[in-house]
């Protein structure tokens, strides 16, 4: 369906009449973008002695920062029958990802700094896209004993995470922190009490009565965001509450923040979409972790989004094969592969009114860069041309074949999109194309 580039990344590229989205600088206007040695040189006015080695005409095209998923598992290492790091980043190029931050619930655990290293190579080989590992907050996950986190901070890690796995001894959970806070090291925390969650498999309402299945209320999530919010609070750790789902979770960091705490929040795409009544009789391509909520629910998290409470959509990329979903509801996997999707999905809730274009880009590009503390997400001067260059008029349907992800599982599967990655760049290089563009970018396919 596409092919990587080997054009050099220092040849001078001039992308030409593209419509320019960046909020992290306020800009959505038709401009130039001038490229000199994989970085923006100039936006609009040519610099000098500028001479293109290479010109895309970008007219009818939305250019934006690279995007930057803060929540995708590759399947690698682990389950490597279901997807590889090469298959995911490259269907995270596909969907204009160039960063991407794998939670380190792998198989084996992301807790040494050879296990970091090893992720980080074989994603820097494929050539696709960044792969940002965050460490483990506690040794093989286990929530007793605290993994070393100083490092797999000099490893390269982002953040640290206990993945889905709750440390349910609160303090072992506050000496993590503050371990993590002496190292400025944000802490990843998918917020639920384990005992109230128990083997629930959809929220506790109306739905899980009517089809009989076992149930997860919504205080799981609330009570863990209260607990985690008490720890911060006496710890001094930076931490990021990663996939939101319930509209309380929000009100509460809403609340955090104005009372100055170090937080910050994200919701998963197919939370902003759905709700519980779309699992309907039993849809297993529904069923995902935190459960799809209420329709008030899904509307908190949007209005968190547009209020900046929520800083960041993911896709929480979960790649299975189609058998994993055939199971009965309580038996299947949960789990969506979300990176193909991720940007025309966010840009249909811009259509809809329910965001508007600044606050949706940014979800994806700035804030995210923000809390991971990378220099990206925006195309200021002297920035790494990282890019993604987006057809809003391209129509197409999902299907499995063209899905570039190896992940079957997917509630979009025969739905029709509206808008097309057509080209992502890092550092200026092409590394992503669309097949219905090789006349207008230019080379081979």
């Amino acid at each position: 369906m596409s092919a990587r580039m080997p054009a050099s990344a220092s040849a001078n590229l001039l992308i030409s009449g593209g419509r320019l989205i960046d909020p992290a600088h306020g800009i959505d206007a038709i401009h130039d973008v001038y490229v000199v040695a994989g970085k923006i040189a100039a936006v609009d006015a040519k610099p000098k002695a500028f001479r293109a080695a290479q010109q895309i005409d970008a007219r009818g095209l939305w250019v934006l920062p690279g995007l930057i998923d803060l929540c995708a598992r590759l399947g690698e290492p682990g389950a490597t029958d279901q997807a590889t790091i090469a298959s995911e980043t490259r269907a995270a190029a596909s969907g204009g990802i160039t960063r991407m931050v794998c939670p380190p619930d792998t198989f084996p655990v992301m807790d040494t700094p050879a296990m970091v290293r090893m992720v980080q190579d074989r994603a820097a080989a494929c050539g696709f896209t960044r792969v940002h590992p965050l460490g483990a907050l506690t040794a093989q996950l286990g929530g007793e004993r605290l993994a070393d986190m100083a490092l797999l901070m000099d490893a390269g890690c982002v953040g640290v995470s206990n993945g889905l796995q709750v440390v349910e001894n609160t303090l072992v959970m506050r000496r993590a922190m503050q371990y993590a806070a002496t190292y400025d090291l944000p802490v990843f925390v998918t917020p639920r009490d384990a005992r109230l969650h128990g083997n629930g498999v959809v929220h506790e309402g109306e739905i899980s009565t009517r089809l009989g299945l076992p149930a997860i209320p919504e205080a799981a999530e609330t009570v863990g965001v209260a607990r985690d919010l008490a720890l911060i609070e006496t710890s001094g750790a930076r931490a990021h509450f990663d996939l939101l789902s319930s509209g309380r979770a929000v009100e509460m960091i809403a609340e955090a923040k104005a009372r100055g705490l170090p937080v910050t929040a994200s919701v998963a795409i197919h939370h902003l979409h759905w709700n519980e009544r779309h699992i309907g009789t039993f849809d297993t391509q529904y069923k995902v972790f935190p459960p799809l909520r209420t329709e008030r629910d899904q509307r908190a998290l949007l209005r968190g989004v547009s209020e900046a409470n929520i800083g960041a959509i993911c896709s929480d990329h979960q790649p299975r094969d189609a058998d994993a979903k055939l199971a009965p509801f309580v038996e299947a996997a949960a789990g969506i592969a979300g990176v193909d999707t991720l940007l025309p999905m966010t840009l249909q809730l811009v259509e809809q009114g329910a965001l508007s274009m600044a606050t949706a880009i940014a979800a994806l590009t700035a804030h995210p860069a923000a809390i991971i503390g990378v220099d990206a997400g925006h195309l200021g001067v002297g920035a790494r041309a990282d890019l993604c260059l987006f057809d809003p008029a391209l129509a197409w349907v999902l299907t499995r074949n063209s899905m570039v992800s190896h992940g079957e599982n997917s509630p979009w599967l025969g739905h029709t999109m509206h808008g097309k990655v057509v080209a992502t760049m890092m550092d200026g290089k092409l590394v992503y194309r669309n097949e219905l563009c090789v006349t207008r970018l230019g080379g081979e396919a």
